[in-house]
C-alpha cells in the first residue's frame, strides 16, 4: 500500500473539524478515512505550534533543521580532533625518535655538544 500524503490545508481544516466544530476525533478520522493517531497528532502539532506546524513535505521547521545542522558540524569537528589527536600521536612519537637518534638532550640535563649534527655523523 502506498503512503498517502496529505497537504498542509487539509490537515489544518481535519484539526479545525475537531477543535472548532466539537467533532470527536474518532469520527473525524473515520470521516476523513485517516487513522486516529495521524489525527490526534496533526491536533497536537497545531497546539504546539500554529504558526510553523505542516511546514512541508519532507521540510523541517526551522529550529529543527538548525539543530540538525548543528549536530552535523559537531560531528564533522569531532572527526577533524580525532583525526589531529591522531597525528599529533604518531609525529610525537616520530619527532622523539628522531631527537634521540641525534643525540639531543632535555632542557633539564643541559645541553653538551652540538645541537645541530650533519648526516655524516650518522653514516
Amino acid at each position: 500500500m502506498a503512503k498517502r500524503t496529505f497537504t498542509r490545508e487539509f490537515k489544518l481544516e481535519a484539526v479545525k473539524l475537531v477543535k472548532e466544530r466539537g467533532v470527536s476525533m474518532s469520527q473525524a478520522s473515520r470521516d476523513l478515512d485517516i487513522h486516529l493517531n495521524v489525527l490526534r497528532k496533526w491536533v497536537k502539532d497545531v497546539e504546539a505550534d500554529p504558526v510553523q506546524a505542516f511546514p512541508g513535505q519532507g521540510q523541517m521547521k526551522a529550529d529543527q533543521a538548525e539543530i540538525a545542522k548543528l549536530r552535523k558540524e559537531v560531528a564533522k569537528l569531532k572527526m577533524e580532533r580525532d583525526i589531529l589527536k591522531k597525528a599529533a600521536v604518531g609525529s610525537t612519537r616520530r619527532r622523539n625518535c628522531f631527537a634521540q637518534l641525534i643525540g639531543w638532550r632535555s632542557e633539564t640535563q643541559g645541553l653538551t655538544g652540538s645541537f645541530v649534527k650533519t648526516l655524516g655523523d650518522f653514516a
